[in-house]
C-alpha cells in the first residue's frame, strides 16, 4: 500500500502505512510531530493505535472476539480459564504437561503474605470491595520485593504467576471482611475457580462443597473477561508500565480504571435496571422510555463502544444462565425479564437501526446474583478475571522494542502567557 500523503501549511508529508495480521491498517505518524510541529487531535484514543499486539483480536463490526487467534465461545465452551490464561500469556495452547506443570505453579502461589490479614483490618467494615482491591494489590511490591525487578525476566514470571494466583484470594477476603467472617485459607485440592468459590461462601465451621454448575459458569465468566484489547482498564496497566512502575502498582492501576461505572460497572448497572422494570409486562414502558430524547432513563446492558453486533460473549452468557438457573432451581423473574427484553429490543427497528444488542454485562450481573454474590462484588469478580489479561499485555509491553513511556499530547486552549499581578494589584 502507498503512504499516506498529508498536507499542513502548503508542504507535503508522506506517512507509511502498517498492516497488522487482520483488521484495519494503521498510519505510522511517529515523525509527524518533528515534521510538521503539529498533533493528531484524538479524544479518547478511539482512532489511535498505541502499540502493537499479538494478544486480542476485536472486529466490532461483525462480533468478534479472538484470544491468540482462537475465538471466544470456542475457548469458553471447550476450554478452561487456567488454559486460557496460559494461552494469553504464552502464546499457545498448553500440552497436557504444561497446562498440569502451569495449574500447579498458580496453586501453589495462592496464599497470601499473613500479615495482609492485618491490612484488611484496617478497612471499614463498608467499604468497597474494589477500595479494598486497589489497595491491597498495591500492597503487594511492600510485600513481594523478589519479583519487581522489571527488566529481569524471571521476576516478570514470578509476578505474574502470583497476581493471577493471589487475585482470587484477595477479592475473597475482600467479600468476607465486609460480612463479617473469617477468612478461609486455599484448598490446593480444588481448582482455581473452585478454590475461589469455596473461599467466597465457605465458612471453617463445616465442609463447602462445590457445585459443579456454578465452578462451570464461574470460570466461563472468568474466561469471558480475562482480555479485551486496549480497553480503558488496559490501556492504563499499559500506562502506567511504560514508566517502570513494578508489576503490582500497574495492576493496582488497572483496578481503579476499572472501578468506573461506564467501564466494569455496567453489569450491575444492567442488574438494578432489571429490577427497576421488574417483570416482563412492564418492558413497554422502559422501551417506550428509552427511546425518549427527554428521558433519562437508559436500557442499560445494550450496546458497546466497540461491538456494532451482537457482543459474542453474551451468546455465550445467556446459555450460561439457563444451566445455572436450572441447576440451583433458581425462579427468578429477572432471567425472564431479560429474555423478554432481549426479544423486544431485537425485534425493534429502533435498537436494530442503532445496533443496541445485548452485551456481556446484560447476563452476567442475573448469573452472579443467582451465585449469591452482592452487586459491590460484581466488579471485583471483574477485576480478577482480567488480572489475566492485564499481566499478559504488561509483559508484552516490557518486551516491545518500541516501547516508550506514554506521553499524549493535548490542545491548549488556556490562557496565553500574562504578567503576575500582585495580590494587592488584583
Amino acid at each position: 500500500m502507498t503512504d499516506a500523503k498529508l498536507s499542513i501549511a502548503e508542504k507535503d508529508f508522506a506517512y507509511p502505512v502498517l498492516s497488522g495480521s487482520v483488521g484495519p491498517d494503521v498510519v505510522d505518524i511517529r515523525k509527524m510531530y518533528g515534521q510538521t510541529g503539529a498533533f493528531t487531535y484524538d479524544p479518547g484514543f478511539t482512532s489511535t493505535a498505541s502499540c502493537q499486539s499479538k494478544l486480542t483480536y476485536i472486529d466490532g463490526d461483525e462480533g468478534v472476539l479472538l484470544h491468540r487467534g482462537y475465538a471466544i465461545g470456542e475457548l469458553a465452551e471447550q476450554s478452561s480459564f487456567m488454559e486460557v490464561a496460559y494461552l494469553l500469556l504464552n502464546g499457545e495452547l498448553p500440552s497436557g504437561d504444561e497446562l498440569n506443570t502451569f495449574e500447579t505453579t498458580i496453586t501453589r502461589h495462592t496464599m497470601l503474605h499473613e500479615q495482609l490479614a492485618t491490612f484488611y483490618r484496617g478497612f471499614r467494615r463498608d467499604a468497597h470491595p474494589m477500595a479494598i482491591m486497589c489497595g491491597v494489590v498495591g500492597a503487594l511490591s511492600a510485600f513481594y520485593h523478589d519479583s519487581t525487578d522489571i527488566a529481569d525476566p524471571q521476576q516478570r514470571m514470578i509476578a505474574s504467576h502470583r497476581l493471577i494466583a493471589k487475585m482470587p484470594t484477595i477479592a475473597a477476603m475482600a467479600y468476607k471482611y465486609s460480612v463479617g467472617q473469617p477468612f478461609l485459607y486455599p484448598d490446593n485440592s480444588l481448582s482455581y475457580t473452585g478454590n475461589f468459590l469455596r473461599m467466597t461462601f465457605g465458612v471453617p465451621a463445616e465442609a463447602y462443597e462445590v457445585h459443579p454448575a456454578v465452578e462451570k459458569a464461574m470460570d466461563r465468566i472468568f474466561i469471558l473477561h480475562a482480555d479485551h484489547e486496549q480497553n480503558a482498564s488496559t490501556s492504563t496497566v499499559r500506562l502506567a508500565g511504560s514508566s517502570g512502575a513494578n508489576p503490582f502498582a500497574c495492576i493496582a492501576a488497572g483496578i481503579a480504571c476499572l472501578w468506573g461505572p461506564s467501564h466494569g460497572g455496567a453489569n450491575e448497572a444492567a442488574l438494578n435496571m432489571l429490577k427497576e422494570i421488574g417483570t416482563p409486562d412492564r418492558i413497554p414502558e422502559f422501551i417506550g422510555r428509552a427511546k425518549d430524547k427527554n428521558d433519562p432513563f437508559r436500557l442499560m446492558g445494550f450496546g458497546h463502544r466497540v461491538y456494532k453486533n451482537y457482543d459474542p460473549r453474551a451468546t455465550v452468557m445467556q446459555k450460561t444462565v439457563r444451566e445455572v438457573f436450572d441447576a440451583l432451581k433458581v425462579d427468578d423473574p429477572l432471567f425472564e425479564t431479560a429474555l423478554r427484553l432481549e426479544e423486544l429490543a431485537l425485534n425493534d427497528d429502533y435498537f436494530v437501526e442503532k445496533k443496541l444488542f445485548p452485551n456481556v454485562d446484560f447476563y452476567s450481573g442475573v448469573i452472579l446474583s443467582a451465585i449469591g454474590f452482592p452487586t459491590s462484588m460484581f466488579t471485583a469478580l471483574f477485576a480478577l478475571a482480567r488480572t489475566v489479561g492485564w499481566v499478559a499485555q504488561w509483559n508484552e509491553m516490557i518486551t516491545d522494542p518500541d516501547q516508550k513511556i506514554g506521553r499524549p499530547r493535548q490542545l491548549y486552549t488556556g490562557p496565553t502567557q500574562r504578567p503576575y499581578v500582585p495580590v494587592a494589584q488584583r
